[in-house]
């Protein structure tokens, strides 16, 4: 990559990360408070996957400033593969839940697509 093109690359990804462990410690302070259901607690990580990748696009994209979407989508795209590579060594022994990595993957790519649009 570019000079230009990698350091708001990163940045954007750093946004993601903090803002997403600002927000997982909330639900995680949520659940423990409210006594939340699995199901509830689902759409609001899905939340959380979104609105992160969606700030990072944006981040990208005003660093960027040309072709601002695809580098949202970029955005978004890497953030889902540090989570699942994380997740993954994390977890060797588990199985892959290949219908919920697609749809976070889909989550990331359109929050980061939109926040590149948007930026």
């Amino acid at each position: 990559m570019e000079n230009g093109i990698a350091k708001p690359m990163l940045r954007s990804l750093l946004v993601s990360y903090v803002l997403s462990g600002i927000l997982l410690a909330v639900l995680a302070f949520a659940l423990y408070q409210l006594r939340l259901k699995e199901g509830q607690v689902n759409i609001m990580v899905y939340a959380i996957y979104f609105i992160t990748c969606l700030l990072g696009g944006l981040t990208a994209g005003k660093g960027i400033r040309q072709r601002r979407f695809f580098w949202g989508l970029l955005s978004g795209l890497l953030y889902f593969l540090v989570l699942f590579a994380v997740s993954w060594l994390m977890n060797r022994g588990s199985a892959i839940d290949i219908h919920r990595s697609l749809t976070v993957m889909a989550l990331c790519a359109a929050g980061g697509t939109l926040g590149g649009m948007l930026s």
